[in-house]
């Protein structure tokens, strides 16, 4: 019986160890993304910003009055403080992962989204992430958006 109760904490161990190991490098990038919208949820400037490297680039493609395109770029300090200034729960993105691509410290991800602010629908598009592996952690260093209010156009 001895024996037994041994041979099964080994054999749980060493399952505990495989699974562990078996996260890949598309599981790791997604953890920082979904650790970002996970700051934003709950209102976390601290884990937002973990998620990010020390400068990164935000912005969205946006459409003019006159239905010209343009590139608006926002400041990541603003990002942080809008993200702060809320209650928990009242931003709320939920993404789906289309596509990841990873070339040695450079990850690509493909992300369409649905925003909701204060618990109804705000707004919807797709997010590119471009994030680097600093120091064994993906972070994000680009960010740019689309937003419109209907999700059939693409």
């Amino acid at each position: 019986m001895k024996r037994f109760a041994i041979l099964l904490i080994v054999v749980s161990a060493l399952t505990a160890t495989a699974q562990a190991q078996t996260q890949t490098t598309e599981d790791s990038v997604k953890v920082t993304i979904n650790r970002m919208f996970e700051g934003m949820k709950n209102a976390d400037t601290v884990l937002l910003k973990s998620a990010f490297t020390d400068d990164p680039i935000l912005q969205t493609v946006a459409t003019n009055k006159k239905k010209q395109v343009y590139i608006k770029s926002d400041k990541f300090k603003d990002f942080v403080k809008f993200i702060g200034d809320q209650k928990v729960g009242e931003a709320d993105e939920r993404i789906e992962f289309e596509s990841i691509r990873i070339d040695g410290a450079l990850a690509m991800v493909w992300a369409p989204y649905q925003f909701y602010y204060k618990g109804k629908f705000h707004h919807c598009g797709v997010n590119s992430f471009q994030l680097v592996l600093l120091d064994n952690n993906w972070k994000v260093q680009y960010l740019i958006d689309t937003r419109r209010k209907d999700c059939n156009k693409q």
